[in-house]
């Protein structure tokens, strides 16, 4: 992990919020980079701010990573993942696109560019990629109709 992203999100707990986005059975993802791996892809959404709610914190998420804007559905279920310097909660919600372009957009809590690209990708292109290369929430749910299902609380390994 790069030493800027260490200092901005590591050693300490942070909260988060994830959309799961979905274009009939495709699921939009971003692809990271300076995460430890060349490729990291995840689902939009980022740290939840003091005072402000999550699904607020959500849309402006997706609207500075993707250029889209969304309403926020069903809260879905949360993740923990443990990895020194990284602890992380997070709380995945349904969202649907109101308006807007798909683009990529920029991640404004860092200097670094760590977002490389966003695509809707099939669920069997995400499954292909190398388990280090995608988010851990691919592991426990093996098909698109296991990840729309999923719900109560997970611990990422």
């Amino acid at each position: 992990m790069d030493k800027e992203l260490e200092q901005v999100y590591g050693h300490r707990l942070r909260v988060r919020v994830c959309g799961l986005c979905w274009q009939e059975d495709r699921l939009l993802l971003l692809d990271h980079q300076h995460l430890g791996t060349e490729h990291f892809w995840a689902p939009p959404g980022g740290g939840v701010d003091y005072e402000a709610g999550a699904e607020d914190c959500l849309v402006k998420e997706f609207q500075e990573e993707t250029g889209l804007h969304v309403k926020v559905g069903d809260f879905l279920f949360a993740t923990e993942f443990i990895k020194p310097p990284l602890h992380a909660i997070e709380l995945f919600f349904e969202v649907h696109i109101k308006s807007g372009n798909l683009r990529l957009g920029h991640d404004p809590e860092t200097k670094l560019n760590i977002l490389r690209s966003v695509a809707f990708k099939h669920y069997e292109e995400i499954l292909a990629m190398p388990p280090n290369h995608r988010h851990g929430v691919f592991e426990m749910a093996r098909s698109p109709f296991e990840l729309r299902k999923l719900r109560g609380y997970r611990r990422l390994l």
